[in-house]
């Protein structure tokens, strides 16, 4: 076991930079044996202990000043079955390695975000999602789930196992246990053609419903200090297959998006009152394209620029009304707002802790480039969105507590039980869950 462990750990930071932690010792087991053993081992120590993925989160939830476990080791393809359409897949694979994997098996998720950096655990325990009209988060495609628990035991849940523990361990915000595999459903892969086009901001949230409806998936995003979005709309195909130009391609999603943007964005920082005109620029530089591939590269997008976001779900009914309230704030304030505000939607699920849990959800993420201020513009936001019953994502900025998420989880005891059960000694536990699930 000594191999387990670093001989130096050093400071630990998220990818966005905004949160750190000093572990006093970084565990990378090989195996769910070796797993076992670190947490058997750091109870007797008197360590928390904390699984940490690729740092996507802009919470603390992963921080911890005990052992911090890498999943690096524990990553690969288990089990793929053709008769039940599942695959199971260790909890440090990352998205973009499963999604390539399932690609050359002929097999695909029916969603996903539009980041693939994650890892699948880390991913699924803070509720990533896409955007879907009838398909919701990716921790919604979990059929089963296998996680070590504070006593060493590796338990395995599922609808018929342990259903109260599945329930809750699908999006588990590493408070259950250490997550070690997931079975996602899966089918055979598809064509989807995705339609990016410009739009007003009055005529996206005039027919949004409707845009809704007709879609299979549809998100966009608003620039601030303009009237003008960009949509994307992705719906199943029949084909051809018709990539973007490499060419093309390249000057949208590279030159555009990410390296011109993050020259926008860091001169936006430096010199804030060139932002609304850069904005303008921003907002009309993205031109109408259709193209048609496999759903990894229609749903998912490089990510370069990096930056901190606060999202939240609303009932999907509210979710206009507090768009328009977030631009009449933006407009009538000195705030200067450099990253475009997005919008995706999902149907109601049966996770326990799910933003979308038991309610049709609409999700609206705001986001700054790294290095800028945050707390006036996102307290702002904050205080629209809980106007609304806004719940937060989990792995992204927010200051609620357990005393405000009880009341806007209807099964937040439901989940709060299976913690008691489970860690009754917060083994798993930190500074972010004692705020967000009470202690």
């Amino acid at each position: 076991m000594t191999d387990t462990y670093a001989r130096t750990t050093g400071t630990w930071r998220n990818w966005a930079g905004n949160v750190t932690a000093r572990p006093a010792r970084v565990a990378s087991p090989a195996s769910v044996d070796e797993l076992v053993d670190v947490v058997l081992t750091a109870a007797e120590d008197g360590l928390t202990v904390k699984p940490v993925g690729t740092g996507h989160s802009f919470t603390a939830t992963a921080a911890t000043d005990g052992v911090l476990i890498r999943p690096d080791l524990l990553t690969g393809i288990r089990e793929v079955d053709r008769t039940a359409m599942t695959v199971t897949v260790e909890a440090g694979t990352p998205l973009k390695r499963l999604n390539a994997a399932l690609a050359r098996e002929g097999l695909s998720l029916t969603n996903m975000g539009d980041i693939t950096e994650q890892t699948v655990a880390g991913a699924t325990s803070t509720g990533t999602h896409g955007t879907g009209r009838d398909s919701a988060s990716i921790s919604a495609q979990i059929r089963a789930l296998e996680l070590v628990t504070a006593d060493g035991t590796v338990l395995r849940c599922s609808d018929s196992e342990h259903p109260d523990v599945f329930a809750a361990a699908r999006i588990g915000l590493g408070a259950l246990g250490v997550v070690t595999a997931v079975t996602f459903a899966v089918e055979p892969v598809f064509l989807l053609t995705a339609r990016e086009e410009p739009m007003t901001f009055d005529r996206v949230t005039a027919d949004f419903e409707q845009l809704v409806a007709e879609n299979e998936h549809f998100e966009f995003y608003w620039f601030p200090h303009t009237g003008n979005c960009n949509t994307k709309r992705n719906n199943r195909s029949a084909g051809p297959l018709a990539p973007p130009g490499r060419v093309g391609g390249w000057i949208e999603d590279e030159l555009l998006s990410n390296g011109l943007f993050q020259v926008a964005c860091s001169v936006g920082r430096a010199v804030p009152g060139t932002i609304p005109a850069i904005a303008k620029l921003s907002s009309r530089a993205l031109s109408a394209r259709t193209y048609t591939d496999i759903p990894h590269k229609v749903f998912t997008s490089p990510r370069r620029v990096r930056f901190v976001e606060m999202e939240y779900a609303l009932p999907r009914e509210a979710a206009v009304e507090a768009l328009r309230e977030l631009r009449a704030m933006v407009d009538r304030s000195p705030l200067r707002v450099s990253f475009p505000v997005e919008v995706r939607t999902a149907p109601a699920d049966d996770i326990a802790l799910s933003t979308a849990s038991g309610r049709d959800s609409a999700y609206i993420a705001v986001h700054l480039y790294r290095g800028t201020p945050y707390g006036a513009y996102f307290t702002a936001v904050e205080r629209i969105m809980t106007g609304y019953a806004g719940r937060p994502h989990w792995g992204k900025i927010h200051t609620r507590d357990a005393g405000y998420l009880a009341g806007a989880y209807p099964r937040f005891g439901e989940f709060t039980a299976v913690r008691d059960r489970l860690d009754p000694g917060r083994l798993f536990a930190n500074d972010y869950l004692r705020r967000v699930l009470g202690d």
